[in-house]
């Protein structure tokens, strides 16, 4: 591993004695791992069903090592389920750290492609609301699946540069996530195209995106709100130093202290440039100290007050059903949590749109609340997103396989499977399968819907969605 050499002299500064140890790292792989989707399954109930043999990640409470020469969990039936998330271990840490609450509003604000995102909404066990935003539409857009995969209602995926952001939400955040663009020194393991970009971009750049993203994201938490700031990186420029800005341009926010595993280290004061021994609270993850590459961590709380500006909910005109949704909303059980009364209509499209969303109007939204589906010429067809919202009890019609029945891997892949209608294993127990709509599972768990005719099931996976051969 040849590093730059402009790196290669800072971080031997920084390490010092360690320099070697760290260097040596490089010498193996990078880990491998997943974190269970605390929203759809006990991570208790993931281990007794698990494919893949797992070590934990001492860190993190749902997070698993895996062999990635052994196995390859994106291929898994459960993978489609929406049952984890394939993430590196130190990457899991950020929404680890951030205190989720029930009723939050929770801003992630680099999101893309959702990995901390899937995390924070699963802490918010389908109560308050998530705004996931990613500046690219591109990136937002694998965002958006990701959140819809892991079967997530209550959110709001919007693409937008921070000072829209803040002048449509100022005070309204409970928790605020910042996984912020640097310039991925942690990372240069994990791959040789990050000291690429290093070389081309330096550090200076990151750091001016970081302290702009800070300067309007400190806006837009509430008084006694928290605020994560995390990166991938080891510069100084862009771990200390950008904490020391977002606490020379707010006074009310403060550094806190969070449960560190024992292998973190602390931020380092001499590293900034106003000697605050307050920045010892802050976490660096080095990969040559635990099972994971580099990181840091910063959590910051900001004082309350009596007054909280806030911003207007989002306000619309509930749909007028027609017979055809109607029809097939009694087949979901209202547990549920679908009600007829916060649906909205935009082109045929059917919204439900959680209570207590913020007024995103006028933003450049991909997706608001969950998407029900489409009404075309008087005809329902439910999506892909509310497949994985469901659970199996949540709807009347239901097929259920074994994950090794290779008629999963056909369903997944966009084909026609067909049933033999006495078999157990192919239908929910004490069901009579109808014709219609059925929701098809893999040992319970929802992958998507398919159209039954006598036991034929024409497949609706959703196409983008179907495995590639």
């Amino acid at each position: 591993m040849v590093l730059p050499k402009k790196f290669d002299e800072r971080i031997k500064s920084q390490l010092g004695d360690e320099y070697d140890d760290y260097i040596k790292c490089f010498d193996s792989d990078m880990y491998h791992g997943i974190r269970v989707n605390t929203s759809k399954i006990s991570v208790e109930d993931f281990l007794k069903i698990s494919p893949f043999e797992l070590e934990p990640v001492p860190w993190t409470k749902n997070g698993f090592y895996y062999d990635h020469k052994k196995y390859t969990p994106s291929k898994h039936p459960y993978y489609y389920a929406g049952l984890y998330y394939i993430q590196e271990p130190s990457a899991m840490t950020p929404a680890s750290v951030l205190d989720i609450d029930e009723g939050d509003v929770v801003l992630d604000i680099c999101a893309a492609p959702g990995g901390k995102s899937t995390e924070l909404a699963a802490k918010l066990g389908g109560t308050g609301i998530l705004i996931s935003n990613d500046i690219s539409n591109s990136r937002a857009k694998a965002l958006l699946k990701n959140l819809e995969l892991f079967g997530i209602g209550n959110m709001c995926v919007v693409s937008e540069p921070p000072n829209n952001l803040s002048k449509a939400f100022e005070e309204t955040f409970d928790k605020i996530l910042i996984d912020a663009p640097c310039s991925g020194e942690g990372m240069f393991r994990k791959s040789s195209s990050m000291m690429t970009a290093w070389e081309n971009n330096g550090t200076e750049l990151f750091a001016g995106l970081q302290r702009g993203i800070l300067k309007e994201v400190c806006k837009m938490l509430k008084p006694g709100g928290r605020l994560l700031y995390s990166t991938c990186t080891f510069s100084p420029e862009e771990d200390e130093r950008s904490v020391e800005y977002l606490l020379s341009i707010d006074d009310c926010i403060h550094l806190i202290d969070f449960p560190k595993y024992e292998k973190f280290d602390d931020g380092n004061p001499e590293w900034g440039e106003t000697g605050n021994p307050d920045l010892k609270k802050c976490a660096r993850l080095w990969p040559h100290h635990l099972k994971g590459e580099g990181h840091f961590i910063a959590l910051f709380e900001k004082d309350a007050d009596a007054y909280v500006r806030g911003c207007q909910t989002y306000s619309f005109k509930p749909y007028k059903a027609d017979e055809d949704f109607l029809n097939f909303i009694t087949h979901v059980s209202a547990d549920a949590g679908i009600t007829p009364g916060r649906i909205e209509e935009n082109k045929g499209r059917l919204y439900y749109i959680p209570d207590g969303m913020p007024d995103v109007k006028g933003l450049r939204l991909l997706r608001h609340g969950l998407f029900l589906g489409e009404v075309k010429k008087n005809r329902f067809e439910p999506s892909q997103s509310l497949a994985m919202y469901l659970k199996k009890n949540q709807f009347d019609n239901v097929v259920d396989l074994q994950a090794d029945d290779i008629r999963v891997i056909k369903y997944l892949k966009g084909e026609t499977i067909e049933l033999d209608t006495e078999s157990a294993d192919s239908v929910d127990s004490g069901m009579e399968l109808k014709n219609g709509y059925v929701l098809v599972c893999v040992d319970g768990y929802p992958l998507g819907w398919a159209k039954n005719n006598r036991g034929v099931l024409k497949n609706k996976y959703l196409s983008g969605w179907r495995m590639m051969s």
